[in-house]
């Protein structure tokens, strides 16, 4: 992994691959590695960056006041790229849209995976997920905090564990992890998700949600569809909240062409 480190803080990430650039961010209990098998098949067209979110992976956690979208725009200026491809997936996704929002001229296209909707009213399932975690972390028993999120986010609710492929559970148990002992201070000084009107959305864009997830993120899915102008809704039949993990060949035959729009 490559550093990008300032006065602002720092930034690991990974470049590889030739052609128009594509950034992929990752999902909010995971970090770059969650596109690995997605990478070689993108690699064949486009220059593919990939990047650890504040504290996840090797991004150091913040020490103050951050804007996710600020350190997108700030890893772009250092590779030097104008515009490009926007991948990102969950709490990713709703870091590539607010980027759109905030520079258009710098966004070819978005792709969104499970993104999360600011405000919304989640369902008694989903509170139940968030107070479990809660209790787990204020117990200072983070491995019962890993299960909890593997079971919600990688197996998800609507299949047992001899249904998820092998490996997948261990490759994320380490990121997770690393995700829940920063994620207080992530949550302390993170801007947050902006405000942005969706129906200025003007790139193409693709919306996309595993029919195995969450209720909550199929209606969220929708909802961004129908939101912004233009597009696409694409449903992955055998994948959860994790798409690019569950499914990865799948999202590489819907990607690449969309990529090359």
């Amino acid at each position: 992994m490559l550093m990008l480190s300032d006065d602002l803080g720092q930034l690991s990430y990974d470049v590889g691959g030739d052609g128009p650039p594509v950034v992929l961010i990752h999902a909010g209990v995971a970090d770059h590695h969650m596109w690995d098998a997605l990478v070689p098949t993108l690699a064949e067209r486009h220059t593919v960056i990939r990047y650890d979110l504040r504290g996840f992976g090797e991004s150091a956690p913040p020490t103050g006041p951050f804007g996710e979208t600020d350190d997108l725009r700030r890893l772009l200026d250092h590779l030097g790229h104008e515009r490009v491809r926007l991948v990102g997936a969950s709490w990713g996704g709703r870091v590539a849209v607010d980027f759109t929002l905030a520079h258009p001229e710098r966004v070819h296209s978005l792709a969104m995976f499970a993104a999360p909707w600011p405000r919304y009213s989640w369902s008694a399932d989903m509170i139940a997920y968030d107070e479990a975690e809660t209790a787990a972390l204020d117990a200072g028993d983070l491995d019962a905090a890993v299960r909890i999120n593997l079971d919600m986010w990688l197996r998800g609710p609507a299949r047992g564990w001899a249904d998820v492929a092998d490996g997948l559970s261990d490759r994320l148990s380490g990121p997770l992890r690393t995700s829940l002992e920063n994620q207080a201070l992530v949550g302390q000084y993170s801007e947050g998700p902006g405000a942005g009107d969706l129906a200025t959305v003007s790139v193409p864009t693709l919306v996309g949600v595993g029919k195995l997830d969450v209720p909550d993120f199929q209606d969220i899915a929708r909802r961004y569809a129908t939101a912004i102008p233009g597009a696409d809704l694409v449903e992955f039949a055998t994948a959860a909240h994790l798409i690019a993990m569950d499914a990865p060949s799948e999202l590489g035959s819907v990607l690449v062409p969309f990529l090359a729009r």
